[in-house]
């Protein structure tokens, strides 16, 4: 699968230390958002974090309401 510069850009931001998480409300909305190390955070596209984790590159941890999701062994030889 292709990946689109922003995919590849938040698989980087992942890769250095950034963290992506995807916030639910009790309605079920669910929003991505990239936390930086200096605790400020940046709206991520539903689209690009959900291709990621269809094509296996990331995974989370899915928590309610916060998931963290993390690199898999694929998204990190993507990346190499």
């Amino acid at each position: 699968m292709p990946l689109t510069s922003a995919q590849v850009e938040l698989l980087r931001a992942i890769a250095d230390g950034q963290t992506l998480k995807s916030h639910r409300d009790l309605e079920g909305h669910k929003e991505y958002r990239l936390h930086t190390l200096d605790g400020q955070s940046a709206f991520v596209a539903w689209e690009d974090a959900s291709a990621l984790q269809s094509a296996g590159l990331i995974d989370s941890n899915k928590k309610f309401p916060a998931a963290t999701y993390w690199l898999t062994d694929s998204g990190r030889a993507q990346l190499a």
